[in-house]
């Protein structure tokens, strides 16, 4: 069976993210599209401080315990993934050094997965971005080949090839396919507020001025 594609990663000169933080898409993506599952839970978090990764998900069905579905997925990316993986939130690690230098090699630009991972001072020295439920030293099979491309739940969100995925400090957003363009534009005007609301701050101005709560403050 053919491996879906993930779809055009819609990029421009400051990246697939145009630069915006995982909180500042999911507020977009709030005010664009309404209340989603955009950001993933507070378990997903970075593997090693100051881990930061965009680009568009290459979905990866694996199982708990087992790697070989990610030995696949890093062959059949397009550089510039990023392997979101659901093994059910298992707690191994399912992910180290020796894989993620042959993602490098292969131009992937990061790895999300619902489960463990480990040789985070090593991924931390490639620069390798990783965001993970787990760290743990346990090695795993490699005899389930997983599926490739289809939609996964990393947490209580659902993950579709092709949908932009952003980590960093905050947290992790998946942005769907056809609504990343909306999402973006509505970032940009939000960047562009909150910088002059920074402005305003500066000057003296206070928050409760600023956001029209003065009135609200003396009920």
């Amino acid at each position: 069976m053919k491996t879906p594609s993930p779809g055009p990663t819609r990029a421009t000169s400051a990246g697939p993210a145009r630069g915006h933080t995982a909180a500042t898409l999911y507020e977009a993506a709030v005010a664009a599209t309404g209340p989603g599952r955009y950001a993933m839970d507070s378990g997903i978090r970075e593997a090693w401080p100051g881990a930061r990764v965009a680009g568009p998900a290459f979905t990866v069905q694996g199982a708990g315990g087992d790697n070989l579905a990610l030995q696949r997925a890093i062959l059949a990316a397009p550089p510039g993934s990023v392997l979101v993986a659901d093994v059910g939130g298992a707690d191994w690690g399912h992910w180290g050094e020796v894989l993620a230098v042959a993602s490098r090699a292969r131009g992937i630009a990061g790895l999300v997965i619902d489960g463990g991972v480990r040789d985070t001072v090593e991924m931390a020295e490639l620069d390798f971005p990783v965001f993970s439920r787990h760290i743990n030293v346990r090695g795993t099979r490699k005899l389930f080949p997983g599926v490739l491309g289809v939609p996964v739940h990393v947490g209580d969100t659902v993950v579709h090839a092709g949908d932009l995925i952003v980590g960093d400090v905050d947290g992790v957003v998946a942005i769907a396919n056809d609504t990343v363009v909306n999402v973006l534009d509505t970032a940009d005007a939000r960047a562009a507020k909150e910088a002059d609301i920074m402005k305003r701050l500066r000057a003296g101005e206070s928050t409760l001025d600023i956001y029209g709560l003065t009135g609200a403050a003396r009920d």
